[in-house]
């Protein structure tokens, strides 16, 4: 059975205040009806006390001073009786109660207490009367007392116009807490709904979502942390999105690469299958095949190995190298390749600057990044320098070559990732792995890598090995 969640909220609000209202109200009619009964009584006690005290100050004219008494207290409808020792009466107002107290009230009284009773109905001929017996002491002697009455029609009648305003005053109140459990009931539940239909929009794939949020309450927060998650998925898609695109666009560049050697190679071996290759040329088509099969080898290790470095499925031999030997090395095997377009490779470090890495791939980070310089310099310079500062071993690979735009400095290090201009034959970093794999065999060493690039202006890229603390472990 579904129970709506504002009707809970409405019941459960007014269940509360039902409680509280019939909880206050019977508090608030029993103080009142014990705090009317108590003026009573010392009202009674009070006339009480004055008739003892005129009458014991001047006994030779009681007579005078009970009807005084008795005239000014016929108004107010109370009665009084003065009484002996012994309990007679000997001294009565009009209409005066006799002394029928019981016998524990007598007892009280003899001792010298007062005795107060807020309700009787069934003594002194009445329907109900409140009533106090004072005791009269005289050289601590009890001497008798006097008994005032006073009908309780009076006192309910006020208790009861009291309890009606009561009444009167809930139901305004009631009728007042009802709207506004409806109000408040009706404004939760519309945020709670705005959610839900939010959270609905985000199920159906819709990531522009947005619900008020405030730090005012818990459904505020809550909405505040569905706005967060909104967001994160937000970008997570457009990274499965980017992701997505860049994918396609490598396996269309994986086919434009490979379909390329693949048709040379295919071709060359059929015209030497048909004998339609002349002899002389023979050689020269082999040699062709054999370049394009390293070509097609090459891009897939660079995909493997890149695979195999994300997922830290290679194992690093670190030793203390050299950086001027490892320089030269790549200046070396780069020189025919520099000088095809016409670029210097100047390496600049001193004999003494060493490094911790493992050798192998150090030089292909090195080749990488340099090669990278190559590709997009030409009539330029490449520098390969290596210094130490305190704790680290710093190599810089600078070009004077075209640069990269701003945007896309960031982007370079992405799997996949390849800008316009390095859609040209590259013998490294075909699919835009190359890049990406310097990264992370960087970080694997526990370095750094940045880059710093103007457009038309060149490119620089830093590298930070830590050293000192390896070479004291390796030590």
């Amino acid at each position: 059975m579904k129970f709506k969640y504002i009707y809970q909220q409405f019941f459960s609000h007014m269940s509360i205040i039902l409680v509280a209202f019939l909880l206050l109200s019977i508090l608030f009619a029993h103080y009142v009806e014990n705090l009317v009964y108590e003026n009573k009584a010392k009202e009674l006690i009070a006339y009480g006390k004055a008739i003892l005290k005129d009458v014991g100050q001047n006994p030779d004219r009681s007579d005078q001073i009970i009807n005084e008494y008795s005239s000014v207290l016929a108004g107010r409808e109370i009665s009084f009786s003065i009484f002996d020792q012994e309990g007679k009466l000997y001294l009565v107002s009009k209409h005066g109660p006799t002394t029928e107290l019981s016998e524990t009230e007598w007892t009280e009284l003899t001792e010298g207490q007062t005795v107060i009773v807020n309700r009787d109905f069934k003594r002194f001929g009445q329907e109900g009367v409140s009533f106090v017996a004072l005791p009269y002491v005289s050289n601590g002697r009890f001497g008798g007392g006097i008994l005032l009455t006073s009908p309780i029609s009076g006192s309910s009648e006020m208790i009861s116009q009291i309890n009606k305003y009561l009444f009167f005053t809930i139901l305004i109140a009631l009728g007042v807490s009802f709207l506004l459990s409806l109000v408040l009931s009706r404004i939760h539940v519309h945020r709670i709904k705005r959610l839900r239909e939010a959270t609905s929009l985000v199920s159906s794939g819709d990531y522009t979502v947005n619900v008020p949020s405030s730090t005012f309450d818990e459904i505020g927060e809550l909405a505040n942390d569905f706005n967060h998650m909104v967001d994160k998925l937000k970008r997570s898609m457009e990274e499965i999105e980017s992701l997505e695109n860049r994918r396609r666009q490598f396996m269309a560049d994986v086919s434009h690469e490979m379909r390329t050697p693949l048709t040379t190679i295919s071709g060359v071996i059929e015209g030497l299958k048909n004998d339609m290759i002349p002899e002389e040329d023979k050689e020269r088509g082999l040699q062709l095949v054999s370049q394009e099969a390293k070509r097609l080898i090459r891009l897939v290790n660079e995909n493997l190995d890149y695979d195999k470095i994300r997922s830290n499925q290679i194992q690093l031999f670190k030793e203390e190298i050299q950086l001027l030997e490892v320089l030269e090395i790549i200046q070396e095997q780069l020189e025919i390749q520099a000088g095809e377009k016409n670029n210097t490779i100047i390496v600049d470090a001193a004999p003494e600057v060493m490094i911790i890495a493992d050798y192998d791939r150090l030089v292909q980070i090195l080749i990488n990044i340099a090669k990278n310089s190559i590709q997009f310099t030409t009539n330029g310079t490449i520098w390969l320098r290596g210094f130490m500062d305190q704790s680290d071993t710093i190599i810089e690979i600078e070009d004077t070559g075209i640069g990269i735009e701003a945007q896309d400095v960031e982007n370079i290090w992405r799997r996949f990732y390849k800008a316009d201009i390095s859609r040209t034959s590259n013998p490294y970093g075909e699919f835009g792995l190359g890049l990406s794999i310097v990264k992370q065999l960087v970080l694997l060493h526990d370095g750094e890598i940045t880059v710093e690039s103007e457009k038309g202006k060149g490119t620089k890229f830093f590298i930070r090995f830590p050293y000192k603390e390896r070479a004291e472990q390796t030590n």
